[in-house]
């Protein structure tokens, strides 16, 4: 009979940082272990959950965005598109209830990879001081985080999600401008319906953010409140992988980025690289995670898109 281990057990833990410190595990008990094709174990909940705080810690859009752990589910996805109904009805009166055999619009998820690696020495992953478990979940959080920002903004859907910047399937365009203006940006705060505007977001990179923090009025007001760091009333993040405001780029995004939903596929899986690294006394660890990525409404969040001039056409 095939042993088997939750991965939030005792003796699960006790297997995977045995492996992880190098140490020889018997191979019976790896039989049934949760593992992908690559011999690499599933982290143990506690480690996962540390993983996932520095994910979000560093990572702009794990932080943004809605986060669906998909791991047993189907390929598809559904999202409801249409308004919902309330309104004062008069005592009697006939309730105008519709099928909305249309309301719904099905997406596909799809199983796109990432992988993150660090080395250790081994002098501070055998050192009974040395907190591995800690600093591994800082390491591989730290680039799965970037790795994630990289796929959710700039996705082509080919290998990787796609983005919400991506044009067919991301954020819809609000105002085309010719520059960064003061009231372009308030136009696109504008283009954003309320119910969307209400929990919004700017998402830009720095270059972006230094050039809105001169912009003033006729009057010499800031548009960027320097006090908390908003614009409108609503928070600014900055992302490296946001384009600059160049021509056809869209620099700026506004909206509520709760309508981009990335999907876990599967948990974190490390696999521990020892034989490879052994003639520098070090040890690797090669982290994989499984996601997709999928803007659902469209309309939340909007894109202040620079317009491509004469020459660039």
């Amino acid at each position: 009979m095939y042993n088997t281990y939750a991965t939030n057990s005792n003796e699960y833990r006790r297997i995977f940082w045995d492996a992880a410190k190098g140490k020889k595990v018997d191979s019976q008990l790896l039989i049934g272990l949760s593992s992908n094709d690559h011999g690499a174990l599933a982290a143990p909940d506690d480690f996962g959950k540390k993983c996932t705080e520095v994910i979000e810690k560093n990572g702009v859009m794990h932080r943004l965005c809605s986060v669906v752990d998909a791991f047993e589910h189907g390929s598809r996805i559904f999202a409801k598109d249409c308004a919902d109904y309330a309104d004062w009805i008069p005592e009697g009166a006939e309730i105008p209830i519709y099928e909305g055999i249309d309301d719904f619009t099905t997406y596909s998820v799809d199983m796109h990879k990432i992988a993150a690696f660090v080395k250790f020495s081994t002098s501070f992953v055998y050192d009974a001081a040395f907190d591995l478990e800690g600093h591994l979940a800082d390491s591989l959080g730290r680039n799965i985080a970037h790795a994630e920002d990289k796929g959710f903004i700039t996705g082509t859907g080919t290998d990787t999600p796609y983005g919400i910047l991506d044009e067919k399937n991301g954020a819809e365009t609000g105002v085309s401008a010719e520059s960064l203006t003061f009231d372009n940006v308030i136009s696109l705060f504008f283009s954003v319906k309320p119910e969307y505007r209400r929990n919004g977001t700017w998402l830009m990179n720095d270059e972006t953010a230094l050039a809105l923090r001169l912009l003033k009025d006729s009057d010499g007001n800031y548009l960027w409140n320097q006090a908390s760091d908003t614009i409108l009333g609503r928070p600014v993040e900055i992302s490296e992988y946001m384009p600059a405001a160049e021509s056809g780029s869209s620099p700026i995004l506004f909206g509520d980025f709760r309508y981009y939903w990335i999907m876990r596929r599967t948990p974190i899986h490390v696999r521990t690289l020892q034989e490879k690294f052994a003639v520098l006394n070090q040890i690797g660890y090669l982290a994989t995670e499984f996601l997709d990525g999928r803007l659902i409404r469209r309309d939340a969040v909007k894109a202040l898109t620079i317009a491509a001039s004469e020459k660039d056409v």
